[in-house]
């Protein structure tokens, strides 16, 4: 700055040059007191800034919550029904195997030997008292020609005592032989009989095991099994050659709970599908087991069948039992789904989760699928969609319109 523009000081002046107003503005009493009235309004001011950032922060802390926003809803609709109860046709499904009704076991009857010619294979069907095998027979043969001999021998004898009664009976009256004669002569003749009938016995049993060496059919019926071939030795000891189905009657051994149990009666009809068949084959209760497994709770309802080629002994099967009629959950196919564990349908739990519940199929026809156990009709039942949703799925059940009309039947 120059130095004629700078302004004077108190000190740079002459103690003895007059003040002058032009060249100082304010005066130094004037300058103390603005600052003192400075101060008083700047204290206040602060105070007054920091009360508002205290309520400013305080609102910030203690306002209430904005309302959160609307989020969109992902749980989905799904149709329900109570199904209730309708009369319904009651049919059982039992699992089982098929057998025989009358398995018969044929084997050796006589001495047995060595196997000439096996005439019968399994499937096929035989008369009572058909030959199933023959046995070598040629040692008996022999002993049957002895024997038969033996009886012409002893019918010869029996001819000659007989003449020579006949003789001496003649020459008694002329006294050329005596009454001991003639008593000799007669029981001569009586002991040649006697021995002719011993021979014609023995040539008899001689036949009759030689026939006996025949394995025949004990009854007509069909031929499940052989367990013989040519050649074999066979005794009394071998066992079973061949195995029947007597009447050519198959069963099955159809495995129901016990509650189950009571419903049948002998004479009902039902449908026997083995496994991996396409068609069933009809049948009939012909025999309910008086006992019940004490470890599985189950008894043996049997089904006789006719043979058929698609049946199979061994086998397993199912069985369809008509038991008349009864009051059933009625539920529409599409209710009804159906895994590795079995037939199920879902159900809604608490808080509109879905559950799986296990179901036994009854009869199914063109009304719905009736439920024979797993239900009581009172569930609300995913009516469908239900092969999109698992377990614990929370839903929203939409009540179907005829559910209220079925929960009354």
């Amino acid at each position: 700055m120059n130095a004629h523009n700078a302004v004077p000081t108190a000190a740079s002046m002459p103690a003895d040059a007059p003040m002058d107003a032009d060249v100082y503005p304010f005066p130094p009493a004037a300058d103390g007191a603005a600052a003192r009235g400075r101060r008083r309004w700047l204290k206040p001011a602060l105070i007054a800034v920091a009360v508002v950032l205290a309520g400013a922060a305080a609102w910030q802390a203690f306002r209430p919550a904005p309302p959160p926003a609307p989020v969109a809803s992902n749980v989905p609709d799904v149709t329900v029904l109570v199904p209730g109860t309708t009369m319904v046709s009651d049919l059982l499904t039992a699992p089982g195997s098929i057998a025989a009704k009358r398995d018969e076991p044929v084997g050796v009857q006589g001495e047995g030997g060595r196997v000439t010619a096996v005439l019968v294979e399994p499937g096929q069907r035989v008369s009572a008292g058909q030959v199933l095998a023959r046995i070598d027979r040629q040692v008996q043969e022999q002993e049957i020609a002895q024997l038969a001999a033996s009886v012409r021998q002893a019918e010869a004898d029996a001819r000659l005592a007989e003449a020579n009664l006949t003789r001496a009976e003649s020459l008694v009256s002329k006294g050329f032989i005596s009454r001991a004669d003639i008593d000799q002569r007669i029981a001569t003749r009586d002991g040649a009989l006697a021995r002719v009938g011993v021979a014609k016995a023995q040539l008899a049993a001689a036949r009759e095991r030689a026939e006996r060496l025949d394995v025949r059919a004990p009854s007509s019926g069909l031929v499940l099994a052989r367990n013989v071939e040519t050649g074999q030795v066979v005794g009394p000891g071998t066992g079973a050659l061949f195995r029947l189905a007597a009447g050519g009657v198959l069963e099955m051994r159809a495995q129901l709970a016990e509650q189950d149990m009571s419903r049948l009666k002998v004479g009902m009809t039902a449908t026997v599908t083995p496994v991996g068949a396409k068609d069933g084959y009809a049948g009939r209760i012909w025999l309910l087991d008086p006992v019940i497994d004490p470890t599985t709770r189950q008894g043996i309802a049997r089904i006789e069948m006719a043979y058929a080629p698609g049946l199979r002994v061994g086998a397993f099967a199912r069985a369809r039992i008509n038991a008349g009629e009864a009051q059933r959950p009625l539920l529409p196919q599409s209710s009804v789904l159906a895994d590795a564990q079995g037939n199920f349908v879902y159900v809604m739990g608490k808080d509109n989760r879905v559950e799986r519940r296990g179901v036994t199929v009854g009869s199914i026809t063109d009304q719905g699928v009736g439920i024979a156990s797993g239900l009581t009709g009172r569930e609300q039942v995913v009516a469908s969609a239900g092969a999109f949703l698992k377990p614990g799925d929370q839903v929203k059940p939409v009540q179907e319109k005829t559910a209220a009309k079925a929960a009354t039947r």
